[in-house]
Parts: structure tokens; sequence; C-alpha cells
């Protein structure tokens, strides 16, 4: 894990020239990521500290890529760290609510979108765009109702690409890294100047939730200066490994196909032990899960065992060195979250073994973190997340306003679909969300 004074190149030289900014250009096409030079870091771009601002853009948002929205929102290129402490640039995408002016204390949040995938078409900074036709099937399009719930509370929203230019899912740290330089950025930005005491949250969900998570965990060493008040982790995928076990052969085989696909950029000796035991097929599998969006890697690989493409038998090769010290490294848990943090979870959890996120939440309770854990013992994956939705801004609406936790550690277990407090929340998102789909303007409108 890396820490503030230890970054290479973060001290000893300043970025001394001035971000350029692009002005909104109406109804223009995006370009994927990897074709687009905004995305290209300006040289000597290393030398800049971390979150530093390199460039700037005003952006259309539109809901699934078709139906525009009036939210004010811009794109930030900024200097960020990876698992090793070597400069890169992501971007983040910054929506802004009517009620930010010049200088005023408003809230800063973090939303990570589950962007599962290793494609540029489903990193949040295309996927939300107007006319970004090509990320149909990730998540990120859809996430777009609860970013709007978010800035119709009267919160600034970052939404940083957490998984990195090259699609780095599953990989530990810099998920956080790229989401606490990302609010850096979003509270020097000259075009946004916000003053630099905002309190900050962070949430997200299924692989936002992990990213969350590695965000929680490092904030302490990696940006200690940064005022976060609270983290939201829904779901946050505790062990990869036991997940990839989990899902290997169902329906969803191919989100864990993905984080494969994606480790082995990251992890030398992990690609040289697939490309050593894989047959053909399963190279080529693997080649094909990089271009697809989340849902159609879903469809794709639905029902198909990695165990068929080896030499080996699967858990043979899983019990590698190799292999176990990735499972180890890319573990939740490693270090304890500073700010408190919610955790959502859902015990009939078809994607994520909750027996994995009851360890995560023991592990930071025992480690002196303030956690209170909804253990929703009626819910399932995919519903928990739009349900908690009213609890998670809830909770964050009270860490913003200061409020303390009467407990170290809060255990809740009662459904959030008994709960009648979360039918009053789910009545002002349908209102929000309905004005999302018909392209209407979303306005303060807080729970």
């Amino acid at each position: 894990m890396l820490e503030a004074g230890n970054l290479a190149g973060a001290t000893g030289a300043e970025w001394l020239a001035r971000p350029p900014h692009e002005e909104l250009q109406r109804k223009v096409k995006p370009l994927l990521p990897l074709d687009d030079p905004f995305y290209e870091p300006p040289a000597g771009f290393h030398h800049a500290a971390p979150g530093t601002v390199l460039r700037s853009r005003d952006v259309e948002v539109a809901f699934m890529g078709l139906i525009p929205q009036t939210i004010t929102a811009l794109q930030l290129l900024y200097r960020t760290t990876d698992m090793n402490g070597n400069p890169e640039a992501t971007v983040t995408t910054v929506f802004l609510p009517a009620e930010a002016k010049p200088g005023r204390t408003i809230p800063v949040l973090s939303y990570q979108c589950a962007i599962d995938a290793v494609s540029s078409r489903c990193f949040p900074s295309y996927a939300l765009r107007r006319g970004a036709t090509k990320a149909i099937g990730s998540m990120a399009q859809l996430e777009l109702l609860l970013i709007s719930a978010a800035v119709a509370e009267g919160w600034a929203v970052s939404v940083p690409d957490h998984e990195g230019l090259h699609g780095a899912w599953g990989v530990p740290y810099e998920p956080g890294y790229r989401i606490l330089d990302g609010i850096r950025a979003v509270l020097s930005s000259e075009r946004i100047s916000l003053p630099p005491a905002a309190p900050i949250g962070l949430w997200g969900y299924s692989g936002g939730g992990l990213a969350t998570a590695w965000a929680a965990e490092v904030s302490g060493d990696y940006a200690p200066e940064l005022d976060i008040v609270g983290a939201v982790l829904g779901s946050p995928v505790g062990d990869l490994g036991n997940t990839f076990r989990r899902l290997n052969g169902g329906l969803f085989a191919g989100l864990p196909g993905l984080v494969v696909a994606a480790l082995t950029h990251s992890y030398p000796d992990l690609d040289r032990v697939i490309k050593e035991h894989t047959n053909e097929d399963g190279r080529a599998l693997l080649d094909r899960l990089e271009k697809l969006t989340t849902a159609a890697a879903v469809i794709h690989m639905a029902g198909k065992d990695m165990g068929e493409y080896l030499d080996e038998p699967l858990e043979d090769i899983l019990s590698t060195p190799e292999v176990s010290h990735v499972f180890d490294d890319i573990k939740l848990g490693s270090a304890v979250p500073v700010p408190p943090v919610l955790i959502v979870q859902a015990v009939h959890d078809y994607l994520i073994s909750v027996h994995d996120i009851d360890e995560l939440a023991d592990a930071y309770s025992a480690g002196g973190a303030d956690v209170t854990y909804h253990r929703d013992a009626f819910n399932e994956h995919m519903l928990l997340h739009p349900l908690s939705a009213p609890m998670t801004l809830r909770w964050l609406t009270d860490r913003f306003n200061r409020r303390p936790l009467d407990e170290h550690i809060i255990r809740t277990k009662w459904p959030t679909m008994f709960n009648p407090m979360t039918y009053i929340g789910m009545a002002r998102l349908a209102r929000i969300a309905a004005k999302v789909v018909t392209g209407r303007k979303v306005r303060f409108n807080p729970l």
C-alpha cells in the first residue's frame, strides 16, 4: 500500500501548466476512451502530484446514451497511481447540482459504478455520455438513475473510471488510488471551485462496492487530508478467489472470466500460468471477453467452466503459488478503513457469498473501524441495490451532517422490503427516475 509521502514523482516538482479546457460541443458522438486523445496525458505529467487536473471538458450526459439530460457535467483527466506506485492518468465525470456555486461548501460524493469489464465501452466516462451507443450492456448506464438521485440531494458527484484506462478489474489498491485522486481533482479544479474542506462520501455496489472498499482501506495512508465522513460498501466482493469458484460454470461465469482476463495484464506470473495451461480455445475466449460489455460477457460465457480449457484440473491450477498469490493479494481486509463504513449485503445473494462479507465486516470491526452492517435477510444481489438506496442516502446525509454513530458496530437484519421508509424513499427515487428516462430536469429534492 502506498503512503502519501512515498509517491514517486509526487514531491520535488510542481505541475506548472494550467490545464486546458474544452467547452461543450453538443450532439458530438463520443469516441471510445482508447481512441480519444482527451485521455492521453500530456508530456511530463508524471511530475504532477496525484490528483492534479491535467485537462478538462464539458460533456453532455444521456440515459442509455440516447436520452439527453439537462444536468451540468464535466470530465477531468487527472494524474493518479497504479498499484506499483507508477504514475498514470484517468478520468472522472463530475455532476454538479444547481446549488453548486463558486466557493460554496456542498458535500462531494464519489460514486463508483459497477464497471465489471475490461472493455473501455463500459467506462463511466464513455457510457454516461450522449451518443455512447457502444456501451449498451454496461452497468454504468443504468446507474445514472442513482447518480441523479445523489445530485438531487444537492451533492456534487464524482464518477471515476476506477479501473483506469486499461480496464484493470479486480486489481487491488489502485481503484482506491484512482477514486481518491479523482476527489482531489474535483476539489482542486478551478472549473468547479469547491472549498478543499468539503465533506466527502463514497458509495458503490458490487464491482463498485469492491472499488469503494479499496478506497476506504487505503484512504488513511494515501489521502489523509481528505475529509471522508463515510463509505458505503454495497456487496463488495470481499474474496474474489471464493467468488471465482462460486460462479465458475454457472449462469454468471462471465464475471470471473472477465476478472481473470483483466488480472493477466497486472500479474505476469498469472499470465504465464494461464498461457502454459490453457488451450487455444481458452486463450481465444479470454481475448474475446476483453472486448465485451458486462452483459454481453455474461451471455457469452453462461454455463461455461474454465476448467474445460485447461490441461490440468482447475483446482490444481488454482492451488499453484502464482495463482494463490494473486487471490491472496486481491482479497479485501488487508487494512482497516479510517472512515465509518456502511456494508450492505443480501443473505440470499447468488453472486457474492454473505459469509465472505461477514468475515470482512468482522475484520473491519476487530481492527477498530466504525461498521454499520445491513445483512438483509430477504433480498438478492440485483434487487438490493435500488432497495437499499434510500437507506444509503439517509446514512450518507447523517455522515455529512456529522451526526454521531451510536455504537462501534451496528448489525441489522430486518429486510429493506419490510421497512416503510424504504417505500417512501423509493417513491422519491421513482419520480427522479421518471425525469431521467424522459429527459426532464432533476431538481433539488432531498430525502
